[in-house]
């Protein structure tokens, strides 16, 4: 083989290759990219998973979201919402024999220790003691029984159609509406409550932000001190609260959330791993919020959808003629006309929520094709409703800006003299 031929051989050899890289280089790149955009179940260790907005409440992902598993210690977090909103932290809490007999993870109390309610808040978020969350449910409702009837009703209020309490401290237990369980998309709907939501969010926040509590039973003869054992307060900017909870049945679970700027996302992970995989939780809670970091973004709904061309002519005022109604000009033979306005404040406006950018509003506007008088200003003459993954977002009404009347005898009457003297007096002046 002569130089030449050699030459051109390696030339095409090294495009060869550089194509070679160029397509694995791309390929990388594309993968990448849709790891980036989504997460898939697979990726995941628990068994439900769910990363929700913390001010709109919209699930941004979930996997299997709404099966119903055991919840464990993540239980507490309604125990200790419904204690700061129904009793006082100076409360004294009189311990009972069945509080004392809780098992293991517990403070130690005795019955008829007492302590003051405060205390025993730190104990069950920081240490997730099973006794003090026994003994707040009896000080609160008067019995566990009545405890967790009000945990149920505190869970409908939120719209936690599939949970159903059974204990305060997580245990596993059986009423007669089934198993002391939750869904993952409940759960967070629970924790959103908590810190957005609850008139005592900043109390809860305070006590689950507290690394250590030391404090006295009321004689001050005991003392105890209690450590948060939310490892993720350290683990991730922004990490804003969070619970533990563990059973055998339940495996590990925990409900968090993490603030950064002006987004807030809640994550709840269920059945995430078994011993000695403790660790998992925190891995799921990373990927799911880092993924909320990346993809979401706050969007103005309302402003978006003034960009739309019929939108923006309902915004600015759109002439709609009334059958049978009395035209402004007293033309006999014709009818009168209303404004149609789109009924968006400047409050509405500013309505906001965490959207991809790859996901748009869709907008439906339904109108009266054919409006009869009497009109009333504020009337409703139809409404503009926007959609965001099929999932109604949110509704305004077209209402009437002014009122029109029905053209009647007297009307018409009026009209014929208006225009008689009209032409009477035009004759006198010719």
């Amino acid at each position: 083989m002569g130089k030449r031929e050699s030459i051109k051989c390696l030339a095409a050899l090294s495009m060869i290759l550089v194509g070679v890289f160029n397509f694995c280089w791309l390929d990388r790149i594309s993968v990448r990219a849709e790891e980036e955009d989504t997460i898939k179940a697979s990726q995941l260790y628990a068994q439900s998973a769910v990363l929700m907005d913390g001010e709109s409440g919209r699930v941004l992902f979930e996997k299997e979201g709404e099966k119903e598993r055991p919840m464990a210690s993540t239980t507490k977090i309604m125990t200790c919402i419904l204690a700061l909103e129904f009793g006082n932290e100076s409360d004294i809490v009189t311990v009972s024999e069945e509080a004392a007999s809780q098992p293991k993870v517990h403070l130690g109390m005795r019955a008829g220790d007492r302590f003051y309610l405060e205390d025993l808040l730190y104990s069950i978020m920081l240490e997730s003691h099973n006794d003090s969350a026994w003994a707040i449910a009896e000080h609160i409702a008067g019995s566990t029984e009545a405890f967790s009837d009000l945990m149920d009703q505190k869970a409908k209020e939120l719209g936690c159609s599939q949970t159903n309490f059974v204990t305060p401290n997580g245990l596993d237990g059986e009423d007669e509406d089934g198993s002391h369980h939750t869904t993952a998309a409940d759960l967070a709907r629970i924790m959103k409550y908590c810190i957005t939501q609850s008139p005592q969010k900043d109390e809860f926040l305070k006590i689950t932000q507290t690394m250590q509590r030391t404090f006295q039973d009321t004689t001050k003869k005991k003392q105890y001190t209690c450590n948060n054992h939310n490892a993720f307060l350290n683990m991730m900017e922004g990490a804003l609260t969070g619970k533990t909870g563990f059973t055998a049945k339940a495996g590990y679970c925990y409900v968090g959330a993490v603030r950064q700027g002006d987004r807030t996302f809640v994550v709840a992970l269920l059945a995430c791993g078994w011993p000695n995989n403790k660790s998992y939780k925190w891995a799921d809670m990373k990927k799911l919020v880092q993924y909320g970091l990346d993809q979401y973004d706050y969007r103005q709904y309302w402003r978006e959808a003034m960009t739309n061309d019929q939108v923006r002519l309902l915004e600015a005022g759109k002439e709609k003629e009334v059958k049978n109604s009395a035209p402004k000009n007293g033309d006999l033979f014709t009818n009168g006309a209303v404004t149609a306005f789109l009924n968006v404040s400047a409050k509405d406006l500013e309505k906001r929520i965490l959207m991809k950018k790859t996901e748009t509003i869709e907008i439906r506007i339904q109108e009266e094709k054919m409006l009869q008088a009497p009109v009333k200003k504020k009337d409703s003459l139809g409404k503009v409703t926007l959609f965001l993954n099929g999932q109604q977002l949110d509704q305004k009404s077209i209402v009437s800006g002014e009122t029109i009347e029905r053209k009647n005898l007297i009307w018409t009457y009026r009209q014929i003299w208006k225009s008689y003297l009209f032409n009477m007096k035009k004759q006198n002046n010719a």
